[in-house]
């Protein structure tokens, strides 16, 4: 059957290579639209690369990624604001990833240097923000407004730009 492999490697580096569950549950869950196939944390880096099953990379940094963390805390809940929403100055041990787990067959959560690690960043979430210039001008297209290419990746912005 179908499963998610994850592999650690000790040189500063964290490697998921995720293989799509194609089970009757996978089946099922036809919500879940983004799939990766290969998810690499480059602690030295400080990036985040994701590999998607229709061929698109997505490459976080890891400071614009501790930004996009969804829980509780960092959000706000019950109509309260959450902690980034007070715009703190994050500190580099707010933005070291010093670990990253699989949930389930749908996201992944970071452990931060700071002790951080509630936050469940779903593949739909990820692919939805992928910072890369082609998928931050589509979402800019879709609302109308000029793009912020802010944490976009070198090889979608470089391959946009020469054109």
């Amino acid at each position: 059957a179908g499963g998610r492999a994850v592999s650690r490697e000790y040189n500063g580096e964290v490697t998921s290579s995720a293989r799509p569950d194609t089970g009757p549950r996978a089946q099922s869950a036809a919500l879940v639209t983004a799939v990766p196939t290969r998810i690499h944390a480059d602690r030295e880096a400080r990036t985040l690369a994701i590999e998607w099953a229709d061929g698109h990379l997505t490459t976080y940094e890891f400071t614009p990624l501790r930004w996009l963390c969804p829980c509780a805390y960092c959000r706000g809940e019950a109509g309260m604001p959450g902690w980034l929403d007070s715009a703190p100055t994050l500190t580099d041990q707010q933005t070291r990833m010093v670990d990253i787990q699989l949930v389930g067959s749908y996201a992944v959560a970071p452990s931060w240097g700071d002790g951080h690690h509630t936050g469940y960043y779903t593949f739909d979430l990820l692919r939805d923000r992928c910072p890369c210039l082609e998928c931050t001008d589509r979402r800019a297209a879709l609302a109308g407004n000029r793009p912020d290419r802010a944490g976009g990746h070198a090889a979608h912005n470089t391959e946009k730009e020469a054109s």
